[in-house]
């Protein structure tokens, strides 16, 4: 018995005792199982082994060798962070991911039973990664893995290609470490990362082209950069980048005016192709008309939310943070734009560099929005012009001494361990649980495996759950249908005109659906709810649960490291909740309701009162741009 709670059905759970749910049985195998496979071990290394091949621009074998053991020891360090942290809980974006493609490899199309803004290429990205590696979060963390290595690779070859192998191999380490930061979220599997890796992959089969025949790269390029945008709507920036520089490549070349526009032609449509396929899939499953609603029309009324005024304070408030301890290689990037320029022999190169960082930075600031991990959509502009700083600080000290010539590289050396160091204990020391609640302190992710855990086992494969609130990896992890739509809430708490037809069609979702377990998330990062919000939804959820569910459990987020479940069919008391989600059964027989025994919740003004309980909290409210804030979950 927990005498502190004086419950004889209360346990108490420390984070620990998550560590065996985040790593499911088989994980670690499957880890080494692909870390033994040669497609990775190519993907990771063939920068190394490029950089061995190729001059560096100095003939100093020492100083060569000097580079190629940093290099291994930078790529070695970031998979084995990687892989140390492949069972970190999923956030709440990648539980939105994953049960979509979860949804997807059971054959039910995107928008039928999960309703998001973005287009469904990263939820394909995830049914395929869960195919391969299965549907656990090692799996989707196991993918990211690749993802990762192979952007990391594609980076590479850009240096190279763009200025020397010094560039390329500076700019591949640079990314490596940025892109696993907790500033950037990085070890989270977030559509960011599937838009720069065909992005990138369309960028270099551009630089490759130099004729007007290659009309094969030039469509390969536009179906790169379409398939990027399928990932995310503001990689329509990036095609517009391709496009731009296309044009000028051919104007510069004097290519004839029918070969111009033809060669653009061809990139249009190989960038156009993919969304076209899409739509004509969505709309042979059905679920077009639900597609072009929330990829389009919401989507438009969304990235319009935040007002152009704010976009500064949003971006100051974020940059720092992103930026964090990775401040000297941020500030050598941005001397590489001026240095670069200058300089008559790297000004085409710094150009295109200058080109993909105005496309990147469009896209970053989509909405206003400046969340952490959009900066992941910059991170390859950054590295590549680290990479150029590198290379032009060793050209200059080529002829020097060998004392000399050695101090580019102690000068990366040094900037790049800077960001390692600073996050020795989340990147060394943390256990996924850990890890994850050091960036995500504020949310249930942790909580939601053994929520769903629960749900699993008290429900059957036909039956259907609801969450009220903002946690889809609910759905994924119990591997149950939504019983709507509404996957997230967020967009039910936005002043934008839909918001209170949303509310009113999740209602009926919901009714009709009749689920077997209804689940409240009484934590304000779950909704981010405004002043100005609509209050339908908590109106009808008082007399929704109080007629027909009775509680059965509740988890009770205590402190930053621990949380108290509570699982049973009659709880009398709990101890005083903050944080906390509540489960809810439908009644079999709705006479129950008279014999039921309170719950004994005590909260906080403003309420409303659910089942003849104490009142629940309705989450507190933020105003519009808090919601990019980095303390909170994205809900994109």
């Amino acid at each position: 018995m927990n005498s502190r709670d004086g419950l004889p059905f209360a346990n108490h759970i420390t984070i620990t005792d998550y560590d065996s749910h985040s790593t499911p049985p088989g994980a670690r195998s499957i880890a080494r199982a692909a870390l033994t496979d040669t497609s990775l071990q190519s993907a990771i290394f063939n920068p190394v082994a490029a950089f061995v091949t190729d001059k560096i621009g100095s003939r100093d074998r020492v100083l060569q060798g000097a580079w190629l053991l940093l290099a291994l020891i930078v790529f070695s360090l970031v998979i084995a962070i990687r892989i140390r942290l492949l069972g970190t809980p999923l956030d709440s974006a990648e539980g939105e991911y994953a049960y979509a493609g979860q949804l997807m490899l059971q054959g039910i199309p995107p928008y039928k039973l999960a309703y998001n803004m973005k287009f469904p290429g990263t939820f394909a990205a995830y049914a395929g990664m869960m195919s391969i590696f299965g549907q656990t979060i090692t799996g989707i963390h196991l993918g990211l893995l690749l993802v990762n290595a192979a952007t990391i690779t594609l980076i590479f070859f850009l240096g190279r290609r763009l200025v020397n192998s010094t560039a390329g191999i500076t700019a591949a380490m640079t990314y490596a470490v940025l892109s696993v930061g907790s500033s950037v979220f990085g070890l989270a599997a977030h559509a960011t990362h599937f838009v720069m890796l065909p992005v990138l992959g369309g960028t270099l089969l551009l630089l490759k082209q130099s004729d007007g025949k290659a009309v094969g790269q030039v469509f390969g390029s536009g179906l790169l950069f379409g398939i990027g945008l399928l990932m995310k709507q503001p990689a329509v920036f990036f095609i517009l980048f391709g496009a731009m520089y296309l044009l000028s490549h051919d104007i510069r070349r004097r290519f004839g005016l029918k070969s111009i526009l033809s060669r653009n032609l061809i990139f249009g449509a190989g960038a156009i192709l993919p969304f076209g396929i899409t739509c004509l899939l969505l709309w042979y499953a059905g679920v077009f008309d639900k597609f072009w609603f929330w990829t389009i029309d919401y989507a438009r009324q969304y990235g319009n939310l935040v007002p152009l005024t704010q976009a500064p304070e949003i971006f100051a408030e974020n940059v720092g943070h992103v930026i964090g301890a990775g401040w000297a290689l941020w500030t050598l990037a941005g001397l590489a734009l001026f240095a670069g320029l200058w300089h008559k022999e790297t000004r085409a190169s710094t150009g295109f560099l200058v080109g993909l960082l105005v496309s990147s930075a469009l896209a970053l600031s989509a909405g206003y929005y400046f969340r952490a991990h959009y900066f992941i959509l910059i991170l390859p502009a950054v590295s590549l012009l680290v990479g150029l700083a590198t290379s032009k600080l060793s050209e200059l000290t080529a002829s020097r001494t060998s004392v000399v010539r050695f101090v580019p590289f102690l000068l990366f050396s040094t900037m790049i361990s800077l960001p390692i160091f600073s996050e020795k204990k989340y990147f060394f020391e943390a256990s996924p649980v850990e890890a994850c609640l050091m960036i995500y302190a504020q949310n249930p992710f942790p909580e939601c495996i053994k929520i769903a855990e629960y749900v699993h086992d008290h429900t059957s494969p036909t039956d259907t759950i609801a969450v009220l609130g903002s946690e889809p990896q609910i759905y994924f992890y119990s591997k149950r249908h939504s019983a709507t739509g509404y996957i997230y809430t967020y967009s039910l708490m936005e002043a934008q005109s839909f918001a209170r037809q949303m509310q009113e069609e999740m209602i009926r979702e919901i009714e009709l659906a009749r689920p077997k377990y209804l689940i409240f998330v009484g934590m304000s990062t779950s909704w981010l709810r405004l002043p100005e919000s609509e209050q339908l939804i908590f109106t009808w959820a008082n007399e929704y649960i109080r007629r027909h569910y009775k509680i059965v459990g509740a988890v009770n987020i205590t402190t930053s490291d621990r949380s108290d479940p509570y699982f049973v069919d009659r709880p009398k008391s709990v101890p005083q909740p903050a944080n906390y989600v509540a489960i809810y059964k439908r009644k079999n027989d709705l006479s129950a309701l008279r014999s039921q025994e309170a719950f004994n919740l005590r909260i906080d003004q403003p309420r409303f009162i659910i089942n003849h309980l104490s009142p629940l909290t309705i989450p507190t409210p933020r105003p519009a741009w808090a919601r990019s804030l980095p303390s909170l979950a994205s809900p994109c």
